[in-house]
């Protein structure tokens, strides 16, 4: 079974451009890469959602990571990476056949948007589906997390 994944990176800010204009940007908070796969389906987003807003990887006074996006006010970046799904076993050319088509792409990491800004109450900064994007992000820590729906212990 292949996973929903996403590289979730903690920002003090971030945007993303397509042909030159911004069409999303964050201050502070988490930008994701998310990748659907062919066999990803409604269970996966649920549960990628729902642990994606108690993350706790924000710092508290102490200076501990204990707090989540919820907790801190943090916005969302989310930019839908068919690449986090590259096969790269065989040659030097990475293989994407694991990744979902783009309708199913579209619609799941869609889908993926609306969820969290339900659970954020607020709305969610995108990149442009199937668009080639240029990213800039100011990273926080560095913290970088790679979240897998099959794999629930990476």
């Amino acid at each position: 079974m292949l996973p929903l994944r996403a590289v979730v990176r903690r920002v003090l800010g971030a945007k993303v451009k397509v042909d030159g204009s911004v069409v999303g940007e964050i201050a502070a908070g988490l930008l994701v890469y998310l990748g659907v796969s062919r066999e990803d389906d409604d269970s996966d987003l649920n549960w990628l959602s729902s642990k994606l807003a108690g993350l706790r990887v924000f710092d508290d006074r102490a200076g501990r990571m204990n707090l989540s996006v919820l907790d801190v006010s943090g916005e969302l970046l989310v930019v839908s990476q068919f690449t986090l799904f590259g096969n790269v076993r065989k040659g030097f050319r990475p293989s994407f056949n694991r990744a979902a088509s783009p309708e199913q792409g579209k619609q799941l990491y869609e889908q993926f948007v609306e969820n969290m800004e339900s659970l954020l109450g607020k709305p969610v900064a995108t990149g442009k589906f199937g668009a080639e994007m240029e990213i800039h992000a100011l990273d926080d820590g560095p913290v970088t997390l790679m979240i897998d729906t099959k794999d629930k212990r990476f």
